[in-house]
């Protein structure tokens, strides 16, 4: 594997067009540069910037695939199709590692087009670099810092988007809501970083219960939210129940003594044939989970609950 340790100026980022396959004249480098800056600062979506580089470089060096293993996790790229042959090369600037990149094809790659690709490449790590920055810093607005779960924004977004797919499909869709009980006793009795040090439990626990495809949100102080896709009313219950007795059985320890909560959850689900507003979702969960708490805390009750009561 090769080391590209790039400790240059952003300014001599970036491109292409028409590329030589030959060592470039210095006019010829220049020119290149410019053209492919051009092409790479035209996205900060990290997936679009190696899109953009891997179809400008096919004029100088042909490549067939390009993975980017990104040191973030969960960021790899990958696009074409992997080969036999394939070069290896370390992203590092002077701020540190930025990931690994392969690039592949069914030809063995001469020294001539790995020098052309390390000079391309000295044009892509800037943008990348930019990109893979600006695509972090907007997952981390969307996180809630403590627990770094989904915060109330990405709620909003997410819960949108999957009514939307729900009413597309005419699939199921299931809402919980979430409260610890009694939760200013631990704030009051053991300060708050015990307080928060729970809130992080309490999210550790919904999320070792729920499934990969489940959507986990702090909605704000000791309220959570999990959006259920392709959920019915059942299925609702059976995760609910779940979590409700994890975190139940959840402590942490202060001073020798264990400290210990329960939750109450509400229930709403989608209703079959009708367009629905997010809020009426979240209204119904709502109203659920009041009734949960007006039961005596620690129990699970869905909107149509409420509806067989009435």
């Amino acid at each position: 594997m090769r080391d590209m340790t790039m400790v240059i100026g952003a300014n001599l980022a970036n491109g292409a067009g028409n590329l030589p396959l030959t060592p470039l004249t210095p006019e010829q480098e220049l020119a290149t540069r410019v053209r492919l800056s051009q092409a790479l600062q035209m996205s900060l979506d990290p997936a679009e910037v190696l899109n953009l580089f891997y179809k400008h470089i096919q004029a100088a060096v042909s490549v067939s695939g390009v993975l980017f293993k990104s040191a973030a996790q969960n960021a790899d790229v990958k696009i074409g199709r992997e080969c036999m042959h394939h070069c290896d090369y370390r992203l590092t600037t002077d701020e540190g590692y930025l990931g690994e990149i392969i690039f592949s094809r069914s030809k063995r790659f001469s020294e001539n087009e790995l020098i052309t690709l390390e000079f391309l490449l000295s044009s892509l790590i800037y943008p990348l670099r930019n990109a893979l920055r600006y695509q972090s810093a907007m997952r981390l607005a969307l996180l809630d810092p403590l627990t770094m779960l989904g915060n109330r924004a990405a709620l909003d977004s997410a819960l949108r988007r999957e009514l939307q797919l729900a009413e597309r499909h005419q699939s199921d869709l299931s809402l919980l809501m979430i409260d610890a009980d009694f939760f200013k006793r631990i704030n009051d009795d053991y300060g708050h970083h015990r307080g928060d040090l729970m809130l992080c439990a309490i999210a550790k626990g919904i999320e070792s219960v729920c499934r990969g495809s489940d959507i986990i949100f702090r909605y704000g102080g000791e309220e959570f939210v999990v959006l259920l896709g392709k959920t019915n009313l059942d299925g609702a219950k059976i995760i609910a129940e779940r979590i409700r007795q994890h975190i139940e059985q959840t402590h942490i320890s202060h001073n020798g003594k264990v400290i210990g909560t329960t939750v109450s959850i509400g229930i709403a689900t989608r209703q079959p044939g009708k367009k629905e507003h997010i809020n009426d979702l979240f209204d119904r969960a709502d109203a659920a989970l009041y009734q949960a708490k007006a039961n005596g805390r620690n129990c699970v009750v869905s909107n149509n609950d409420l509806l067989v009561a009435q």
